[in-house]
């Protein structure tokens, strides 16, 4: 399973934290970690993944390999600036959410529009038009990824 993960560059040292962790658990689930490959909350993920031995994937908004944060293994510099979010998005079996900023809500809404299965940490309040919250909301990081993984199946 590829999962990508989704935040802001400048984001609090407790979502920094949840990332990294979100991504050693996908990690030692033997699942794929899918980012936009930059700074904050996708370098603290791709750390994490690959300090657990994970294998991890960037699509870069830029045609700079080099721009990609150094815990990436495999990266994919688009060119297509913040055009590359739906790519993200569309990489992943699941998205998990960690904090973000516009960028990421862009991804959210992307995901649902795609109808990716979505869960948050800590990232933006939605509610649908009938009260609803469209996002998975998890506590932690082997929530977040148990989560991903039966919403990813179906179950």
């Amino acid at each position: 399973m590829q999962i990508s993960v989704i935040g802001g560059r400048d984001v609090s040292p407790e979502l920094l934290a949840a990332a990294e962790a979100v991504g050693a658990e996908i990690a030692r689930r033997g699942h794929t970690l899918v980012s936009g490959g930059l700074t904050g909350v996708m370098e603290a993920a791709s750390r994490g993944a690959r300090s657990a031995g994970g294998h991890t994937v960037a699509i870069l908004p830029g045609d700079d390999p080099h721009e990609a944060n150094p815990h990436v293994e495999f990266v994919i510099p688009s060119g297509l600036g913040v055009a590359r979010n739906t790519l993200v998005v569309r990489s992943g079996d699941a998205v998990i959410a960690v904090g973000g900023s516009y960028g990421t809500l862009s991804e959210i809404a992307f995901a649902l529009q795609f109808g990716k299965p979505l869960i948050g940490i800590g990232t933006w309040p939605l509610e649908e038009p009938d009260g609803a919250d469209p996002i998975a909301r998890a506590a932690t990081a082997e929530e977040a990824v148990t989560l991903a993984e039966q919403m990813a199946a179906g179950t």
